[in-house]
Formats: structure tokens, sequence, C-alpha cells
């Protein structure tokens, strides 16, 4: 099996945080999605990104926050195990991100021997 990586993507929002009754219950569904990959046997690893970095460019200029000048923002990652990429898109179906309305990008992942 190949390594695929979804990367999450939702539009910068003016939406309150959640509250914390909200919170758990989207982290329930997180739970809950990441969970029915690993009982299959294809989960590799997760991380969700924080809202602190910033954007080293060609130039050399550094300038804060990776989301400074675009519309959308990656909240974070899965790495999953599939036959090819149609399998790991499959694996993106309940996604919770879909459900608030962003997007699942399914990438192979390149293995790189140093």
């Amino acid at each position: 099996m190949k390594e695929f990586m979804m990367i999450f993507r939702n539009e910068k929002t003016d939406q309150p945080k959640p509250s914390p009754v909200q919170m758990q219950a989207m982290i329930k569904q997180w739970q809950d999605w990441i969970g029915g990959i690993a009982a299959q046997g294809k989960f590799v690893s997760t991380n969700a990104l924080g809202y602190e970095g910033q954007t080293v460019n060609s130039n050399g200029v550094v300038s804060d926050g990776p989301y400074a000048e675009v519309k959308e923002m990656v909240g974070g990652y899965i790495i999953v195990k599939a036959e090819n990429l149609a399998d790991a898109v499959k694996l993106s179906e309940g996604c919770p991100t879909l459900f608030m309305g962003g997007k699942v990008e399914v990438r192979d992942v390149m293995v790189i021997d140093l």
C-alpha cells in the first residue's frame, strides 16, 4: 500500500469561536472519522495546525502568518495507507471538514531515500 496525505482546507471566516460544547462535538466527529480509518488498518498519522506561524519567501522576506494573503487556511492533515488514489479519496468521505464547507486535498506521498 502507498501513503497518501489528506490536507484539510477551509475558507477564512469571521465566525465566532465555537462554544466548549460545540468544540467537544467537533472533536468527537474527528475522532469517529479517524477511528474508522484506523479500524481498517489504514491510519498512519495526523496533526492539526495551530494559528501561529510565519512565511519565509524565496527573497528572504519573512511575513507573519502563513495565511495573511490567502482566503483559505490549511487546518491540518492525515496520512493514510491505500492501494491507490481512488481508494484514498474514498477514505475522505465523511471527513468533518467537508460538513463545514471545507475541502480535502488528497495527494500521494513520495518516498525520498536519503
